[in-house]
């Protein structure tokens, strides 16, 4: 049995260093260059490998981390770059409360969404913000398209907010 997981890491491990390496052809890097192919691979370390593989093509453009509005949100949150497209990404870390009927993604105006409304429930303005896309899930590393139109230089926060009962979970500045 364990000669079988040995197998399937091994063969797993191959296809991992194929695609990092075309990876490679396609956008030289040194560090990718040094991956030893005959050593066996952890799952653990071919999701590293994986993340790293991913994290060539796209660019971080800007960052932040995330603070607790209505309810506790925690995590960071990165614009980047891809191929000409720009996404919001929400990391393996994110986390916010199942509470909100309604969760959205904005990207807000403001670099002090918080102290600019009123507690509980943070209230936002109608043209502050624009809505990206529902949340996806309310933990874990998530990843939404910003449309072409958008202007991110008029945005500096990212923002999880209830659109039912206008209330933000959280923020988190752009850097």
């Amino acid at each position: 049995m364990k000669s079988r997981y040995l197998l399937i890491l091994s063969f797993s491990a191959v296809v991992i260093v194929s695609c990092v390496r075309e990876i490679k052809n396609n956008q030289p890097n040194e560090s990718l260059m040094n991956v030893n192919t005959s050593v066996p691979v952890s799952s653990t370390q071919a999701e590293s490998l994986f993340q790293l593989a991913q994290s060539q093509q796209s660019t971080v453009t800007k960052s932040g981390k995330f603070v607790s509005g209505e309810y506790t949100t925690q995590g960071t949150v990165r614009i980047t770059n891809k191929e000409g497209k720009s996404f919001v990404e929400l990391d393996q870390s994110f986390k916010t409360s199942e509470s909100g009927p309604d969760l959205v993604v904005i990207l807000h105006r403001s670099d002090n969404v918080l102290n600019s409304t009123k507690p509980p429930s943070y209230p936002l303005k109608e043209g502050d913000y624009i809505v990206i896309a529902p949340l996806q899930k309310y933990s874990g590393t998530q990843t939404y398209s910003i449309p072409n139109n958008v202007n991110l230089a008029d945005y500096k926060s990212v923002a999880i907010w209830c659109r039912k009962f206008n209330a933000t979970f959280g923020v988190a500045n752009l850097n």
